[in-house]
């Protein structure tokens, strides 16, 4: 049997993590998270096992590596404040529709009384926006067993898994039981090469996928071992504690026995066996949990739900847009409008513009990563993520605005050799800064291609922040000189990008390369503007 330890709430979790495989934890320092991951840099297995464990600029590069290296097949933990999930919301949003690769596990610190915080805002409501797991602890021992079992969970539903503790269990100390250590995650990639490319196409069949394994994550939470039910002949009353507020209730009972029926709930969603059971016994229902009140305003039209018909019951469709159709079918009504397209409006795939330097770039970036063994191109958002498509069919990741580089990092902890971010210069100036700093921090073996077409392209042609300033930025912010490379993208300048590209991929450092001509929109734009003198 392994050890018994006597660690804080934060430091269980951190143990937990580290004998259930994980191989890279991610985070910015913020009350009262900071320990856990104070614990694992501090901890000497972690070392001897190069658990990936140095800070991150902000929370969403943290959660944006930790994405990376799920997608490169292994275990991966990020850890913040609550008031840090709102810096990184985008990621989380919709690393949910991404889902997961490796176990990915968000632990989240929420600060009930604000002793070092702004607001009370609670984490749990996140997780029911992203349609996610959620365990919530309600002692040391569970927090390290969570932490444990955690990645089992994401891996075996494919989805993140939200981990809530808070204040007092992070900061209060108790005995904790180890299990036996798991060994890491070997490197692999997903089955389906389009899993993590969020163009709208995939974005709409990825969220389908979410909402089917919804029923699993909800038969999981009425058989997890982490919910229970206490039954007594007692029946005016019924309790439902959730996390901590459960060693809240039991610290009342002197003789160890609980006088009327208790649900104890420490895996969401609510498990409706037991919710319905305690409603329907019980003359009055107490419901006790930290933060908001999210249970007891879903409980307060649980029983009543039958009655109530929509999204939720089947009526109307999960997902999409509703249309007249829809709408009479869920009515009792025929439904009367057409619903087939003539072909010529039969929805087509955009593409890049003809001549744009993207497409150049593209090009000779396919020429060199095929000479590579295990090349994944990390990508952005902006005109580039177009070369997803076919025939270019170039980059295997988009989540969301910026983190293109922080997903080729956190893949590159993972082992991944040649591991290469393209981020366009808006995207760049708008949040891909912070990701730069933190490679460059470490001096990641990653390429960043950052391709400038000096205006923000998507969106028709605004001014960029970054013009004329990117390679300042860059060599302001510590990339060697040597490593930052500067091409026209051209069809007559494919040899010289081609070997450009070759040199830094072979690298193993950091290593930016420009590739910059401008858009050809904006420019035939100029053309016209001078000709009529606007």
């Amino acid at each position: 049997m392994m050890q018994k330890i006597l660690v804080l709430g934060d430091e269980a979790i951190a143990q937990g993590a580290i004998d259930g495989g994980m191989s890279g934890i991610y985070a910015y320092p913020g009350t009262p998270s900071t320990e856990i991951t104070e614990y694992v840099q501090k901890n000497d297995y972690a070392k001897q096992k190069n658990i990936h464990s140095d800070w991150s600029a902000n929370e969403k590069t943290a959660m944006e590596q930790a994405i990376g290296m799920s997608y490169a097949g292994k275990r991966a933990m990020v850890c913040m404040k609550h008031v840090g999930l709102n810096v990184a919301a985008d990621a989380f949003m919709n690393s949910a529709i991404t889902g997961a690769n490796g176990g990915l596990v968000f632990t989240i610190a929420d600060d009930p009384h604000m002793h070092s915080s702004q607001n009370e805002q609670d984490s749990r409501f996140y997780a029911k926006f992203g349609m996610i797991p959620v365990l919530e602890p309600s002692n040391q021992q569970e927090a390290y067993e969570m932490a444990y079992e955690a990645f089992e969970i994401s891996e075996k539903y494919k989805v993140p898994v939200l981990m809530r503790i808070t204040t007092r269990l992070a900061h209060s100390r108790s005995g904790v039981q180890r299990s036996e250590i798991k060994e890491q995650n070997k490197m692999s990639f997903p089955e389906d090469p389009e899993q993590f490319i969020l163009l709208p196409a995939i974005a709409r069949r990825q969220y389908k996928k979410l909402l089917a394994v919804q029923p699993k994550i909800e038969v999981a939470s009425e058989k997890s071992k982490f919910n229970e039910y206490f039954d007594s002949k007692n029946k005016k009353i019924g309790v439902i504690a959730c996390g901590l507020s459960y060693n809240y209730l039991t610290e009342n009972f002197t003789e160890n026995k609980n006088p009327f029926p208790i649900v104890k709930i420490c895996q969401y969603p609510i498990p409706r066996n037991y919710v319905e059971k305690i409603m329907t016994e019980c003359d009055k229902v107490i419901v006790l949990e930290e933060g908001y009140p999210i249970v007891e305003e879903e409980l307060r039209g649980f029983m009543v739900n039958e009655k109530v018909k929509g999204r939720l019951s089947g009526d109307l469709p999960r997902d999409g847009e509703l249309n007249p159709n829809i709408v009479a079918k869920a009515i009792g009504y025929e439904t009367t409008y057409g619903t087939d397209s003539p072909e010529v409006l039969k929805g087509r795939p955009p593409q890049m513009c003809n001549g744009c330097g993207h497409i150049d770039m593209y090009i000779a970036l396919n020429e060199v990563i095929a000479e590579s063994e295990d090349g994944k191109v990390f990508a952005d958002i902006g005109c580039y993520t177009l070369g997803a498509l076919p025939p270019y069919s170039a980059i295997n990741t988009v989540v969301d605005m910026g983190a293109s580089i922080t997903m080729a990092k956190g893949a590159a902890d993972a082992g991944l050799k040649t591991a290469v971010a393209i981020i366009g210069d808006s995207t760049f100036t708008h949040s891909g800064m912070t990701g730069l700093l933190d490679a460059v921090v470490e001096n990641s073996p990653i390429t960043i291609i950052i391709s400038d077409n000096s205006t923000t392209g998507m969106t028709g042609g605004q001014k960029s922040q970054a013009e004329g300033k990117i390679l300042d930025i860059c060599k302001g912010m510590g990339v060697e000189p040597e490593h930052l490379r500067t091409v026209v993208p051209l069809k007559k300048n494919h040899d010289e990008m081609v070997k450009i590209m070759r040199e830094e991929f072979a690298y193993k450092g950091l290593s930016v390369i420009v590739p910059s001509r401008e858009c050809i929109q904006t420019a035939a734009k100029k053309v016209k503007m001078k000709k009529y003198g606007e």
